[in-house]
């Protein structure tokens, strides 16, 4: 097992990584908290699978946990849902003694971490992500949120969890296109901060062609000789780089923390465009990445070259790169616009000068996006 640590202001906490977590879960959480009451909030994708398992686990270290369901997918990023769980903690008798445990991936994740922040103006919650992209981005930093009719994630707070257990056997019953989405997160991390990640993951391919409702099959042909135990060094370099720019500027009061980003304001809007559900974040976000590359070249120098090897990358983990022909790009237009990184009219964007080092322009237009969309 690895552990790291994320620093966030005057807060710590820790993040485990390993194989067979999620049945000791109860007396890890444990050591935390003195109360008895708790909630599971989860997917109905996940609750079969680990639901009472965690549940089971929780009751033997003496807590008394509900477990709480609601629908897969990004419609249930909503208020409405927020507030129906909220009115599920007040019937299960959740006091502020009480935590939640958010099980799941950045839906779940988002979705739990949002409500434990405003149910009694704020309860504890424990982060258990079971996807690769919540692993190995969404699971730390404390933005927590919710969709809007205008747009993904602009309604939210800042609120960090108490603890993150990442347990790898998740991994191995996720659907291979949801496999595959997280590595766009991966990809982000190498651009931005560490161009020997990025040439590690570029020169492997993560699945062979597969049914997309198919378990993950590694090919050992190109990955390390044993992928199972590289996970958690690769998961832990991941968080880490997130966690060391978290730490220097959680709330993106300078632009430090803006650069994780990349590929975000235009991925947003194609997802919204899409309607939440059509595209997972992660294939959203690839498409971000390549329409930002092209941004990059002509606004910061990013070779051509480079800008293709970004776009390759995705290609090797199977993320789409181009739009479908009669996509509504009007509405990712209109979206761009209504995206909360503009300030006064004008856009923080993330442009990358080379593989490995990315800094935020307030020199992009929207007439640069507009032109980036249309060559998706």
């Amino acid at each position: 097992m690895k552990s790291i640590e994320v620093r966030a202001g005057r807060q710590r906490y820790e993040v485990l990584i390993g194989s067979g977590l999620l049945p000791g879960i109860g007396l890890i959480v444990r050591q935390l908290f003195r109360g008895s009451r708790c909630a599971v909030v989860t997917d109905g994708n996940v609750a079969p699978l680990y639901g009472e398992v965690v549940c089971a686990s929780l009751r033997e270290a003496n807590f008394q946990p509900q477990l709480i369901i609601v629908p897969p997918g990004e419609s249930s990023k909503s208020l409405d849902q927020a507030g129906a769980l909220c009115d599920e903690f007040g019937a299960a008798g959740l006091d502020r003694s009480s935590f939640l445990v958010s099980l799941g991936g950045g839906v779940v994740s988002d979705l739990a971490g949002f409500v434990a922040s405003i149910y009694l103006r704020g309860i504890p919650y424990v982060s258990l992500p079971t996807t690769l992209l919540a692993q190995v981005d969404s699971c730390i930093g404390g933005k927590t949120g919710v969709n809007s009719s205008a747009g993904k994630n602009l309604i939210g707070t800042f609120f960090h969890p108490a603890l993150v257990v990442a347990d790898l056997e998740t991994l191995q019953t996720l659907p291979g296109r949801i496999w595959n989405e997280g590595f766009a997160e991966v990809i982000k991390h190498g651009v931005i901060r560490d161009a020997g990640l990025f040439h590690m993951v570029a020169q492997a391919s993560s699945l062979q062609p597969m049914d997309d409702a198919s378990p993950p099959q590694r090919d050992e042909s190109v990955q390390p000789a044993s992928w199972k135990l590289a996970l958690p060094s690769f998961i832990a370099r991941n968080l880490r780089i997130k966690a060391e720019i978290v730490a220097a500027d959680e709330k993106e009061k300078n632009d430090l923390r803006a650069l994780l980003n990349f590929g975000h304001t235009i991925g947003h809007a194609i997802e919204h465009a899409a309607g939440y559900g059509e595209l997972l974040h992660g294939e959203a976000i690839s498409l971000g990445m390549v329409a930002s590359a092209q941004v990059s070249v002509r606004r910061a120098g990013l070779s051509v070259a480079e800008a293709d090897a970004i776009k390759s990358a995705l290609q090797s983990h199977h993320l789409p790169t181009a739009l479908p022909p009669n996509f509504p790009r009007a509405k990712i237009f209109a979206a761009l616009a209504r995206d909360k990184k503009f300030e006064n009219g004008r856009i923080r964007f993330v442009v990358v000068h080379e593989i490995g080092r990315a800094s935020v322009s307030h020199d992009v237009t929207l007439e640069d996006l507009e032109a980036a969309v249309a060559e998706l």
